[in-house]
């Protein structure tokens, strides 16, 4: 963090006397300014519900300018890392700073291949699931469980612990999410493969069955592979923030992801794409394109309660970035399975121009975003829409573990602690209770 030469003065019109306080300037994004000390010299607290204006962290992972419709990794724009790397390079980039070279990523790749498979007895924990079980709830237990299986890697204060745990974690996730999903549909597990790519590997693990070879589309893994990247790392965003409230604690990295699989489960969330399937779904089924227009005019009537999912995004102001490039493998997935003319494709794609060319919509910003694209590219793959998150989720995981490896190694950190306006009752007397 840099000072800035300018304070930032705050004045009291109670007569209280006034206060400077320090003003960061980051690389690129807003000055900060430092309200540390502002309670041991006033005696008061500031007050930002979801934490809106307020910076828990300094970061060296992630920026976005929601303004300008831009997400880098690492100070690289997710245009560039999307065209040009795979997930695993994205991966190393999120965890050491820099692309590899060619003989680190082949080192990496490595090291991540020889931990994908899980300790058997994950099989029979999983068992105990019933099998309409949402995969999220499968997911949460399953990472937490990682922690009373990998003994040797929960120390979130051993480095070497920390990086053992976020190759396991990396490895592991698409193993398990393949798990849950075979499990929910009543095949048999598939074990990994390491002579697959890690998107190939998730692809097979997924949709082979012993019975016949499975034959995997090029066109279909470099999509899954694309989902993975544009979801790796967002920011301080809410799942990433619980991961790094989680382990400020100091508990095992294995708990930590797995309360940020609970988080990201949320609709609002991780859960936005399965949100935006069932939207086309219901409007399918009650009349399909035909009846587009008369759905478009619910949702401009604030009393109808009608939503429209997958479109627009809190931070970006502007269109989504990964949007953009989820169209773009929306459109080669569905040319490459022939399914342009499916009626629930052809709907999201009159949706589609709707949002981008009526006024109120383009006038509120109400781009496509990312989960828009990926659900339908998801659904066309073959994924139930209940597996969306899970796949979110897995995506996510190295976010999470970069993140939270950063706050370990933050000199300034602490254990989280928000602080409260209370509004609640004073002190009071219990009185007897024949008097109540």
């Amino acid at each position: 963090m840099t000072p800035s030469d300018v304070k930032a003065t705050l004045s009291f019109s109670d007569g209280s006397p006034s206060m400077d306080l320090p003003i960061f300037k980051g690389t690129v994004g807003p000055d900060v300014i430092d309200i540390r000390k502002l309670y041991g010299q006033t005696g008061k607290f500031t007050y930002d519900p979801g934490f809106l204006s307020t910076a828990s962290c300094n970061s060296t992972i992630t920026y976005i300018d929601g303004d300008k419709g831009e997400l880098l990794y690492r100070g690289y724009p997710i245009e560039q890392l999307a065209t040009n790397c795979d997930f695993l390079e994205t991966c190393y980039l999120l965890l050491n700073g820099e692309l590899p070279n060619g003989t680190q990523k082949d080192d990496f790749v490595k090291r991540v291949t020889n931990h994908t498979m899980v300790n058997e007895q994950m099989q029979f924990f999983l068992r105990g699931f019933r099998r309409d079980a949402h995969p999220m709830a499968v997911l949460t237990g399953l990472v937490g469980a990682l922690s009373a299986f990998y003994h040797d890697s929960t120390d979130i204060n051993n480095p070497e612990h920390r990086q053992v745990a976020a190759i396991r974690l990396i490895a592991k996730m698409p193993t398990l999410v393949a798990m849950a999903y075979k499990y929910a549909v009543g095949q048999p597990f598939v074990y990994p493969k390491n002579n697959l790519s890690y998107s190939e590997n998730f692809m097979h693990m997924m949709f082979a069955t012993p019975c016949e070879e499975y034959k995997v589309n090029d066109v279909l893994v470099r999509a899954m592979d694309r989902i993975f990247i544009l979801h790796a790392d967002h920011e301080q965003n809410a799942s990433t923030s619980t991961v790094r409230l989680c382990g400020s604690s100091g508990t095992n990295p294995f708990a930590a992801i797995a309360a940020g699989v609970a988080c990201l489960w949320g609709p609002a969330h991780g859960g936005a794409n399965e949100a935006a399937l069932t939207m086309l779904e219901e409007i399918q089924r009650n009349g399909g394109i035909e009846k587009i227009g008369e759905f478009i005019s619910q949702v401009k009537d604030k009393n109808s309660g009608v939503k429209l999912m997958g479109f627009g995004h809190r931070v970006y102001k502007n269109y989504d970035p990964r949007a953009k490039l989820m169209r773009e493998t929306c459109h080669e997935v569905l040319n490459e399975l022939g399914l342009q003319n499916d009626p629930l494709f052809k709907l999201a794609m009159a949706l589609e121009k709707i949002a981008l060319e009526d006024e109120y919509f383009v006038s509120r910003k109400l781009y496509p975003n990312v989960d828009f694209y990926s659900g339908i590219v998801q659904r066309a793959i073959g994924i139930p829409v209940s597996l969306f998150t899970a796949i979110f989720a897995l995506a996510r995981t190295v976010g999470w573990i970069a993140q939270l490896n950063e706050m370990i190694g933050d000199p300034e950190y602490k254990i989280g602690r928000p602080r409260q306006l209370f509004v609640g009752a004073e002190k009071r007397d219990i009185k007897p209770i024949a008097e109540r």
